[in-house]
Parts: C-alpha cells; sequence; structure tokens
C-alpha cells in the first residue's frame, strides 16, 4: 500500500545544528535539511484529550513517507505554519511515519 497520493503538502525540515564556535564554545542554529511530502491533520477529540492527559502539546498530526528523515525536535514548516515535531512513530508495517507536532506561531509582524 502506498500513501503518495494523500501527501498534498510540501513541507521543509529544519533541525537545530550545534557547531564549534572556534573559541572553545558552541554556536546553535537551525539549518534546513530537506523537504518532506506530508499530509497534516489535527487530532482527533480522544488524541487531544489523551495528550492533555499526559501533558502534551499534541496540536497536529503530520503523516509522511516511510523512508522521511523527519526527527524528534525538528521542525516542519511550509504554508505559513510551523510545526514542531514532539515524537515520530512507525507502525509495525512500515507504511507511513507518523509524526506529533506543535503548531508553532512565529513572533513579530
Amino acid at each position: 500500500m502506498d500513501i503518495t497520493h494523500f501527501l498534498n503538502r510540501q513541507l521543509t525540515v529544519w533541525r537545530t545544528v550545534t557547531v564549534d564556535d572556534g573559541y572553545g564554545g558552541q554556536e546553535t542554529s537551525h539549518q534546513q535539511t530537506g523537504t518532506v511530502r506530508a499530509k497534516v491533520d489535527q487530532p482527533s477529540a480522544s488524541e487531544r484529550m489523551l495528550a492533555q492527559q499526559a501533558g502534551s502539546p499534541h496540536t497536529h498530526t503530520a503523516y509522511l513517507r516511510p523512508d522521511a528523515d523527519v526527527r524528534r525536535g525538528d521542525e516542519l514548516r511550509g504554508d505559513g505554519q510551523a510545526l514542531r515535531v514532539i515524537s515520530v512513530v512507525q507502525p509495525s508495517a512500515p507504511l507511513y511515519r507518523r509524526a506529533e507536532c506543535e503548531l508553532t506561531e512565529q513572533e513579530g509582524t
């Protein structure tokens, strides 16, 4: 089974990268590491309730191809939204990857 026809959005993947600053310290920045196709949904009422009980800020779910390089802590950006990845789960049959995310709002303008 192929889920590619359901993946209706193109999102860029941003990852936190730490590099030496040349003075004995380190600098942290976000770097774009690639793009992925995804389907982004809001979680069901029962999923939201479970997330709230666990103290999780789960506001959106992104469904991805099973080989998508998306990790916990990454940020998925596209269509004016930024989604911080809370966790990534792959079912026992590798048909897709599911990333539980939190919608973050940009500061400023």
